[in-house]
Parts: C-alpha cells; structure tokens; sequence
C-alpha cells in the first residue's frame, strides 16, 4: 500500500515542476509579446526553453525571426541577448553568464526544443544576425 502513495507523491511533484516550467514559459511569451509585438506585426514565440534562471525562446515576426535569451531575476524574466544560431552555442551562452555545464546542457535541450518545430520555423530562428545585447546587467548578475 505504500507504492500507490508514493506513486501519487512522485507525480504530484513532477506535475508542480511542470506546472512550474509552463508558467515560466507563458510568462516569457506573455513579456516578450508585450515587449516587441504590434498591431500590424503579431509575434510569435516558441518554443520556450527554461533551465533554472535561464531560458532560450524562439520568435518570428512577419519574416523575421531569432532567438532570445533571457535571465529571470527578482523582476520576473529579462531579455539578455537576441541572436540567431549563435544562441544555439554553449560558448555563447557561457560568455552571457551561464556556468559551463548550464550553456552546454541549455544548449542540447534548445535543440531537442526546436527539433519539434517545422524546419521552416527553425531556419526563421537563423535570420537574426550577430548578436545583440539586450540587458548587460542581467548577464553578469553574480559574476
């Protein structure tokens, strides 16, 4: 009798981390849709990746597109860099903040992300050239 309980502890726990990751994501849309979106020009974002206080989301407008990463802090999310593949980059991404290992396994999930997504939307990702630094003081927070 006691695996049932613990069964139902398990998912009960696994679905407040999802919730919580989903919440995380719908705010990033939310603020970036309010941020950068016009009447003439929707913006579209996703997918959104969230690991700890970082995240990578995907956006297009019209036929433009890029990826923006962005750091939560006690403000809510901010946009730290947009860029196109360059965000893709584990270097990239730890030049932004991110220890080592957080760019690199951020890195493969953005891929894992983005891998569901039609090839068509993916390359609208690659059309941001260079990279922009949004927020400087959200990157070096704690270094």
């Amino acid at each position: 009798m006691k695996i049932p309980a613990l069964m139902v502890l398990l998912a009960t726990l696994s679905s407040g981390v999802l919730a919580d990751t989903s919440t995380d994501q719908q705010r990033i849309e939310q603020m970036m849709r309010h941020t950068w979106e016009r009447p003439d020009a929707p913006l579209h974002v996703g997918p959104v990746t969230v690991e700890g206080e970082h995240a990578v989301a995907g956006w297009t407008q019209g036929e433009r597109g890029g990826r923006a990463l962005l750091k939560r802090n006690s403000m809510g999310w901010r946009v730290v860099l947009c860029a196109g593949d360059a965000l893709l980059d584990p270097a990239t991404l730890h030049s932004a903040g991110l220890t080592p290992e957080a760019a690199a396994s951020l890195s493969k999930t953005v891929a894992q992300a983005e891998s569901t997504q039609a090839p068509e939307r993916v390359k609208q990702f690659a059309l941001f050239k260079g990279v922009m630094q949004v927020d400087k003081d959200a990157a070096h927070q704690g270094h």
